[in-house]
């Protein structure tokens, strides 16, 4: 499998990206979701392919995209698709499946068929659950940055409590994976950014 570098993924977000603004929004934040991974990689001596886990940080939020109003605004009532959004996009565009997954299965902790149909959420029937190490790297790594106005780094406990609305299992899913990574030290990329912790 060809792993996509980083100029092929910056084009892809550019191609999408409604304007400059969403551009800069996601980008960055796959940007520093990918730093985040490195810094995970870096001190739990992990056995993933670290260039497979870079563009998978990188892709993973490209259905934000499709997401966007001609106000310029996320439509917020549909974000919980952005993922199969994006796995529609890199599937279109002829990427594989290995590819293609690191959009759909990084949601939250994973998304169940019984999630789905439970909270009649507007996802198709499926699971959504990242397997390989690789894929959950980056769902875990995605928790401790949001995209919010102004975007911000997220503690693993805050994180824990955001996902408990979901569920115990939820909160279980995650401390599983902070367990397997540890957590990444926030500090150089909260000043390098500039982002406050939420």
């Amino acid at each position: 499998m060809e792993i996509p570098g980083d100029d092929e993924i910056r084009a892809l977000h550019e191609r999408y990206a409604p304007g400059e603004a969403a551009f800069e929004a996601v980008w960055t934040h796959c940007v520093i979701v990918s730093e985040i991974a490195e810094r995970i990689m870096d001190g739990a001596g992990l056995a993933v392919d670290a260039d497979l886990v870079r563009a998978g940080c990188l892709l993973h939020d490209l259905g934000v995209y499709r997401l966007y109003g001609p106000s310029g605004t996320i439509d917020y009532s549909r974000y919980v698709r952005h993922g199969v959004l994006g796995h529609e996009i890199l599937r279109d565009e002829g990427f594989p499946e290995e590819i293609c997954r690191f959009c759909s299965c990084h949601t939250g902790v994973g998304l169940t068929r019984d999630d789905i149909v439970r909270q009649r959420l507007p996802v198709p029937a499926g699971d959504y659950v990242a397997v390989t190490g690789e894929e959950r790297l980056v769902m875990y790594a995605d928790k401790f940055h949001s995209k919010t106005d102004p975007p911000t780094f997220v503690s693993a406990a805050a994180y824990a409590g955001r996902v408990r609305r979901f569920g115990e299992e939820k909160v279980s899913v995650f401390e599983a994976m902070r367990e397997s990574f540890g957590e990444p030290d926030l500090g150089p990329l909260m000043e390098k950014y500039g982002h406050a912790l939420a």
